[in-house]
């Protein structure tokens, strides 16, 4: 969870950024559109050495599955086209403004971690999210409050 700072920069969580910097070769972070939800997903560098053979073996899922609605030349445009975004020590980093726009951004972020990457919220777009979602919207909801009375605190 990362509230808008000064200089407009968020903060990637403490949990994300020894992995990022050893995947990456460096304080960097790929972030994307989500091919699916409503938000931004983030990777290190590394993982794109392994985007062709994850997008084969999801089409060849979809097909032994019958699905002719694969569409992986959409979601290999989604996934290459990631922004490399630097951070500082600290885990600074300015969202690039087209990526905010895709995300809803407004002046909060929801970090959320996942396997190969993790997803980046609007607490808005999450709100959206089906009961599927509840656990994440109520930890996002919790951390907004947390984190508004500490800035209110300042």
């Amino acid at each position: 969870m990362s509230l808008l700072r000064d200089k407009n920069r968020f903060v990637l969580p403490n949990c994300f950024r020894a992995t990022l910097r050893e995947s990456s070769g460096g304080n960097v972070v790929c972030l994307a559109s989500h091919d699916r939800w409503p938000c931004l997903i983030g990777f290190g560098r590394s993982r794109a050495d392994n985007f062709k053979a994850e997008l084969d073996e999801l089409r060849d899922n979809a097909l032994r599955a019958g699905r002719n609605d694969f569409d992986g030349e959409l979601l290999a445009d989604s996934i290459m086209t990631a922004l490399e975004v630097p951070f500082d020590d600290s885990g600074r980093f300015v969202l690039p403004p087209e990526l905010a726009g895709i995300g809803n951004v407004t002046d909060t972020l929801y970090f959320r971690g996942n396997v190969n990457f993790f997803t980046v919220w609007s607490p808005d777009n999450l709100k959206t999210m089906g009961d599927a979602w509840k656990v994440a919207q109520v930890a996002c909801d919790t951390l907004v409050a947390q984190e508004t009375a500490k800035a209110k605190r300042k």
